[in-house]
């Protein structure tokens, strides 16, 4: 009898472990501000394909697709060589990131309808013809799991709206991306398996969201070209960086319709060798010969230091201006190495199409405008940093806090007003601005970058900080 009974079990035991669900496995590749980098597009081609060799893909971008690359965003249509390759990819869902608002939001309407993957944003409202309402966020399944992906985007910078010209945003409103974002996880999560936020509002914001916990199971980030692999308030928060130097892998394990795990590593792309129908796709793309030639040398290598201070050195000699400023976040290369220097260089160095702009300031107008920029709580991006690269000396104090309390100018003279040149993006958009006759000229930093290495003929850059931070 007893043995019988023992049989019975095992005969029970064995049936239900035949039809428990078995694990099923998931992998979601990510990208973040590939900033057009199309260059290792084959090396991410290749990652992607040999993943769908062995595991269900699901393809998602966490925004600022372009923006960075010239031959890109100045290729006949600007932009659609980056959409191409992403449309032959096959991504699933990507959102919004600043970026993809640069020219503007009508052209951005036009360009959505060349991308052949749904485009989610929870937190953008168009009361405008230009540009569509999107979607809050989509569902994707494979094999029988379905997947929520809700879209956010920054709206810190403004404030108000993403970081940009205001101009760009006009007919548009931008909702508190944590607040939409919460309240479409509540719609979505009674009807999602698994729930992930796709984020633009950079990892500190995202950590902001998740401190209190959510009911999100993962968040693909981007915006601050962090690299971030972490827990926070028991979701995992990731970010792979910039450039499309590295893809993020999210291995999601199922037992039926519930997550028995969840994994995540940022894989590099330069062990991958490139998959040639990309590679051929890519060389199409910067086959251009007005883009290709040389215009001047550079005598030895530039960082970033040395570009922002010939970028303000620039302004200042366009402006016939005393004091020249530039704000490192338009100085979109770290490096220039020794050598020639191509027209598509300056372009990728300078992509937005900045015009020179001048007004007349005192040094306490200098000193407001530089403490307000570091001081600035709503768009953390660009504060507590030196953000304004100067052809004059200065040093911001500071407290223990971190909070600028004063700036000294050792070559000015208070009191005296000074001509000074901006880039029109500081001229439009910084606050504590206090100046006079203030205008923004017909000229463009980059036509005035290629027209100083075609005249000097060779560029010596200066890489010394005239800048710097004095902490207690």
């Amino acid at each position: 009898m007893k043995r019988t009974i023992r049989t019975a079990l095992l005969v029970v035991a064995a049936f239900a472990a035949a039809c428990a669900p078995r694990e099923r496995t998931f992998v979601l590749l990510a990208t973040n501000d590939m900033h057009a980098k199309i260059q290792r597009f084959p090396q991410l081609a290749a990652a992607v394909e040999a993943c769908r060799d062995t595991a269900q893909v699901i393809l998602v971008d966490a925004g600022d697709r372009w923006t960075g690359n010239a031959y890109v965003d100045m290729a006949p249509v600007p932009g659609m060589p980056i959409i191409a390759l992403m449309n032959r990819l096959g991504y699933d869902v990507a959102t919004l990131g600043n970026h993809e608002f640069d020219r503007g939001q009508a052209y951005l309407g036009r360009m959505l309808d060349s991308m052949r993957f749904a485009v989610v944003c929870a937190n953008v409202v168009s009361d405008t013809t230009t540009f569509p309402q999107l979607p809050p966020y989509v569902v994707v399944e494979r094999d029988g799991v379905r997947f929520g992906f809700v879209g956010a985007v920054t709206n810190y910078e403004g404030p108000g709206y993403p970081a940009g010209n205001a101009a760009s945003y006009a007919g548009l409103r931008f909702p508190d991306p944590q607040r939409e974002a919460l309240r479409c996880a509540a719609e979505l999560r009674p009807r999602v398996d698994v729930l992930v936020l796709v984020s633009h509002m950079g990892d500190d914001r995202d950590a902001e969201l998740l401190a209190a916990g959510t009911p999100y199971d993962a968040v693909i980030g981007g915006h601050t070209h962090k690299v971030r692999d972490t827990v926070v308030g028991g979701t995992l928060l990731t970010q792979t960086g910039k450039d499309l130097r590295s893809v993020g892998a999210m291995t999601v394990r199922m037992k039926g319709r519930r997550i028995a795990g969840i994994d995540y590593r940022v894989v590099p792309l330069e062990g991958y060798a490139p998959d040639p129908a990309y590679e051929l796709m890519v060389a199409e793309a910067y086959d251009d010969p007005a883009l290709n030639a040389p215009v001047g040398d550079f005598a030895r290598a530039a960082g970033k230091w040395g570009l922002a201070n010939w970028m303000a050195a620039a302004v200042a000699d366009e402006g016939d201006a005393e004091v020249g400023f530039y704000h490192i976040g338009g100085v979109r290369l770290d490096t220039l190495p020794a050598g020639g220097v191509s027209t598509a260089r300056i372009y990728d160095l300078e992509p937005f199409g900045t015009q020179v702009a001048v007004m007349r300031m005192t040094p306490a107008d200098m000193r407001r405008m530089i403490v307000t920029k570091y001081n600035d709580e709503e768009n953390r991006k660009e504060a507590h940093r030196i953000d304004l690269v100067s052809t004059t000396p200065y040093t911001i104090v500071t407290d223990a806090a971190d909070s600028a309390l004063d700036v000294r100018f050792p070559a000015l003279r208070e009191g005296r007003t000074y001509r000074v040149a901006v880039s029109d993006y500081v001229f439009r958009n910084y606050k504590g601005l206090n100046y006079a006759d203030g205008a923004i000229l017909d000229e463009r930093v980059a036509d005035e970058l290629l027209d100083e290495l075609e005249d000097e003929g060779t560029i010596v850059p200066d890489n010394r900080p005239r800048q710097r931070i004095a902490r207690p």
